[in-house]
């Protein structure tokens, strides 16, 4: 059967793969333009399953939020490097993979591989598979956060790689990404002092402990520069106690009691954060992916 220009251009629409790639199906197919497709999916999850294993480290942050703006949820999602997160194709995928999260509240990576992406039957695994297979490299849907508000829940994305979800108690939607900017800057672990774990501040009082015996001091002096120190370590840790970057003059707390407001919660993701880089020699890299095509 002849493999018309116009049939190679409509696959080409409807998966975004290369001409040569959609001629190559549309004749394995015999010119079946959805038997080509189901071929290229088979072929796409192949090609994910034998790049699985490879580290992904890169990638970008993505987030999608409610009109109201009372909901909104936060992802990452990982490539091996970061050529591959500004591609097109990555970031509509990542776009369309958020909206889904958000849509129905999904925040198990599992579950949400099993959700259709909007207005289609593509599933976000379906999806992924069929990106890895357009970009190839190893693409991962890392982790998921959906944040929810009475008041408001405000957003930041400093580039794509560092993200914030804040909720506040009151609508207030400038002050809302003012604070979730100060939490990109200088993030805290915590929102209050009453939220640090004792764990946490006995290993710190430890180490106080420790250098404190060193200077000399009587005990009570000790004593008092370790309550001090302890002290500074629960506002370095905790949003309320920080000094606001906008204005270093006032804390945080001092800035939501004059705006009658307060912070219920937050989370903070950095792409690639907690995972092992794996450095590789780049001719093996190289000559690794030339084997894998």
């Amino acid at each position: 059967m002849t493999i018309s220009a116009a049939m190679v251009m409509e696959l080409r629409g409807r998966t975004g793969v290369g001409m040569m790639e959609c001629k190559k199906f549309l004749i394995a197919s015999n010119g079946d333009i959805e038997q080509a497709i189901i071929e290229m999916r088979k072929a796409g999850q192949a090609k994910a399953d034998k790049k699985a294993d490879r580290v992904a480290a890169e990638g970008a942050i993505f987030m999608a939020r409610s009109a109201d703006g009372k909901r909104a949820v936060m992802l990452e999602i990982n490539s091996e490097t970061d050529f591959a997160a500004r591609d097109e194709n990555f970031t509509r995928f990542a776009n369309q993979t958020a909206i889904a999260a958000l849509d129905t509240s999904t925040v198990d990576v599992a579950k949400l591989s099993t959700v259709a992406l909007k207005d289609t039957s593509t599933t976000v695994e379906e999806a992924r598979q069929e990106l890895v297979a357009k970009i190839g490299e190893n693409i991962k849907l890392r982790r998921v956060e959906l944040m929810q508000s009475e008041g408001v829940v405000g957003t930041y994305l400093h580039g794509t790689r560092i993200g914030v979800l804040v909720s506040l108690k009151n609508n207030d939607e400038s002050l809302a990404k003012d604070i979730a900017m100060h939490i990109a800057a200088s993030r805290p672990v915590v929102v209050s002092h009453e939220q640090v774990s004792a764990d946490a501040i006995a290993a710190e009082r430890d180490i106080f402990n420790a250098q404190a015996r060193e200077s000399g001091k009587p005990q009570e002096i000790i004593d008092k520069m370790i309550e001090g120190r302890i002290s500074k370590f629960l506002d370095e840790v905790s949003l309320l106690g920080q000094p606001y970057v906008k204005n270093p003059n006032i804390k945080v707390a001092q800035l939501l009691k004059e705006k009658g407001n307060e912070v219920i919660a937050f989370t903070c993701f950095e792409v690639g954060e907690g995972i092992e880089k794996k450095e590789d020699n780049f001719v093996e890299e190289v000559m690794a992916q030339v084997r894998d095509q």
